[in-house]
């Protein structure tokens, strides 16, 4: 039986994961091909990541990856030798609101064709999400943001929605 992660550390917190013998870890290629035209297409629509932590190894020459800060499309410029880290959904929701799950989208490119590999963590499907009660307690209980639900609940609803 595999383990997922057991413990995230965000700063001085420790977040204690239980329940994570189910856990999904994953890997996504992408390509994406030079456009001519790239106001025709979508490389990728807007999104956040549904799941934990995502460690992106993107292109180290050709851009397109964007995040949403303060309503603004931000370019995320290829960087060599680096790795960008994602933070999803449901590590929004586990701390409650404190580290936020970003928008983002590619958008395609004329000057070559951008490839980029996503290595992803999920929880198991059965895994119960709710704000971490060290968090809370931090922010009082009547300030939790988020409700308790089932991770594979929310993949359902997550999946209606894009």
């Amino acid at each position: 039986m595999r383990r997922g992660i057991s413990v995230i550390c965000f700063g001085n917190e420790r977040i204690h994961l239980n329940n994570e013998q189910n856990s999904n870890f994953g890997t996504k290629v992408s390509n994406y091909p030079p456009c001519p035209k790239p106001d025709l297409i979508k490389g990728l629509r807007a999104h956040t990541d549904a799941g934990g932590i995502i460690l992106l190894f993107q292109d180290d020459k050709v851009g397109g990856l964007q995040l949403l800060k303060d309503g603004q499309w931000i370019d995320v410029p290829p960087m060599r030798h680096s790795i960008v880290i994602n933070l999803g959904d449901q590590i929004e929701v586990i701390t409650n609101g404190k580290y936020k799950s970003v928008l983002h989208r590619v958008i395609a490119q004329t000057d070559g064709k951008r490839m980029s590999i996503a290595s992803f963590y999920n929880p198991g499907n059965d895994a119960v999400i709710s704000p971490a009660p060290a968090l809370v307690k931090e922010l009082d209980v009547t300030n939790q943001v988020y409700p308790k639900f089932v991770f594979d609940d929310y993949m359902k609803l997550y999946a209606g929605l894009n």
